[in-house]
């Protein structure tokens, strides 16, 4: 019988063992306010967010969060960003970002958007990083979140989740 551990490795040996973290956000745990939207008390910044294990011949990354309980079609997209350098391991609490980096949010805006979930149950948030094997996207204008899944798809090498919660205080 095949021990959990070793699954595990497995499994990330296969999906080619990239892996997103963060001093900021947990798996499955809930978002502290500082990452919150304003309009829910919070500051607006964006988390801290590391990742190792990109796999060979990844040209750039790009990350996306989404929240698929957002009471509106698609879900609610808070960040999307892409032509982060492969040599990048890191986005800083509070990325300061170039304006060819940042996609529009589903607030219509580019930049981070904090979380801000109407009141109830609490609402997932799916912090996901791509290792993309083209080097940047040329656009004169901020991509969406749909736009840029569209212009990754067939290019994607691997992805990293982290998925995390936020409830309205």
């Amino acid at each position: 019988m095949v021990r959990a551990a070793t699954m595990v490795a497995l499994v990330l040996a296969a999906a080619g063992g990239m892996q997103l973290n963060s001093n900021d956000v947990r798996a499955g745990a809930t978002l502290a306010r500082p990452f919150m939207a304003t309009d829910c008390g919070g500051r607006n910044r964006s988390p801290q967010l590391a990742w190792t294990g990109a796999p060979a011949g990844t040209k750039s990354f790009a990350l996306i969060v989404h929240d698929p309980d957002a009471p509106l079609a698609g879900g609610f997209y808070h960040w999307v960003v892409y032509n982060i350098s492969a040599s990048s391991n890191e986005l800083p609490a509070d990325a300061t970002l170039r304006s060819d980096q940042l996609g529009d949010t589903s607030a219509g805006k580019p930049g981070y958007y904090g979380p801000c979930p109407p009141p109830g149950p609490p609402h997932h948030y799916d912090w996901t990083l791509y290792a993309l094997d083209f080097t940047a996207i040329d656009s004169r204008t901020p991509l969406d979140a749909a736009q840029l899944q569209r212009r990754m798809a067939g290019h994607v090498l691997a992805r990293a989740t982290i998925a995390t919660m936020a409830v309205r205080p």
